[in-house]
């Protein structure tokens, strides 16, 4: 939860004056960080929204040294918007200080760099209607317009073939671990839980665990999509899977009992890749032919599925950055973590943002 002491408390509110019979029942949450491009791109495609009833907007500069106030200017008759600019304390306190202020009783949490589709809140009305939650998670989808790097990194980090799965809506598990990208939460479970912790990244699994331990229940809302478009090049991408991979050792050492085998593929992919290399000395080769034959795998798969053999040839570098990122970053975590018995935020304290 967000200390009031870390913020700068000027902020500047554009608001669209709304007829008084309507109940504010949902809020867009959305910090940024110095991408006020995004943000056009975002408050472009919420302006399309085919959802009938008023919904609001709540824009947090989460103390961007390139702000975006002139783009909310854009949209300040089109949109309900309400802007704040607050000092730098991470994506998870400036979250919870966007709920602190936001009028709605249900919230949904956005990253900057998402486009939305113009039914996104109508699906998301209608699944709460039928089997209402207190905390949802939608997939992340692309666009045609994205770059061929862009499509290499989305089909990595959603593909069934790989550890993306879950992100690309095919969760099969009995509960379901919203990402933050696209999440939504009640008021309620907000105030209950105090919302997203400092960790980042991991804030929203462990949130998701801390709701289920307060008996509220999440879920998949498949047609909540949205076009996630991840701006970012192979050297960020790598740092960015290398943060999840260090993460996660410490979210199961907070919550063992939600610990899976799954967590671990990327760190024995690494480990039998090492093994299949020294075992060349021995002239056995057949663990990398298999390796070879999952990497001509998902350079088909992707192929295909993009319809372009460069973004295929381009998923192979995407896989192997997300794999060995991943994987490296777990094996370091669990050894700090778990052998050396480390205080998180001492080993590493990157992850771990001051509010």
């Amino acid at each position: 939860m967000l200390k009031k002491s870390s913020l700068v408390m000027t902020f500047f509110v554009k608001n669209v004056t709304l007829p008084k019979k309507y109940r504010m029942n949902y809020s867009f949450i959305i910090p940024v960080f110095n991408r006020p491009d995004e943000i056009d791109e975002l408050l472009e495609s919420l302006t399309k929204q085919t959802y009938s009833k008023p919904f609001e907007v709540v824009i947090i500069e989460d103390g961007s040294s390139i702000p975006c106030e002139s783009v909310i200017d854009k949209y300040k008759n089109k949109l309900t918007i309400t802007y704040y600019l607050k000092y730098n304390s991470g994506p998870g306190d400036s979250r919870n200080f966007g709920m602190t202020y936001a009028k709605g009783d249900y919230f949904l949490v956005l990253d900057s760099d998402c486009i939305i589709p113009e039914n996104y809140l109508l699906e998301v009305d209608k699944s709460l209607t039928e089997e209402y939650v207190d905390c949802f998670g939608g997939p992340d989808n692309m666009l045609p317009s994205f770059s061929p790097v862009q499509k290499a990194i989305n089909f990595t980090m959603t593909s069934v073939l790989t550890t993306g799965g879950v992100r690309g809506g095919t969760e099969k598990l009995e509960k379901f671990q919203p990402r933050s990208f696209n999440m939504g939460i009640s008021r309620k479970a907000f105030e209950a839980s105090k919302g997203f912790s400092n960790i980042h990244p991991g804030e929203d699994p462990d949130l998701s665990i801390r709701l289920w331990k307060l008996g509220f229940k999440t879920k998949l809302i498949s047609k909540a999509f949205v076009y996630h478009k991840r701006r970012i090049d192979w050297e960020k991408f790598y740092i960015q899977v290398n943060k999840f991979g260090k993460a996660r050792p410490i979210l199961n050492s907070w919550y063992p009992e939600y610990a899976k085998p799954t967590f671990y593929l990327p760190s024995l992919f690494v480990i039998v890749f090492i093994i299949g290399v020294l075992s060349l000395i021995f002239a056995f080769d057949w663990i990398l032919k298999l390796y070879f034959a999952y990497t001509v795998l998902i350079f088909l798969a992707s192929s295909i599925k993009n319809r372009n053999v460069y973004v295929g040839f381009l998923s192979i570098i995407a896989l192997w950055r997300q794999f060995f990122g991943y994987g490296l970053g777990f094996i370091e975590s669990f050894i700090k973590i778990n052998i050396l018995k480390k205080k998180p935020q001492e080993a590493f304290p990157e992850l771990f943002f001051k509010v």
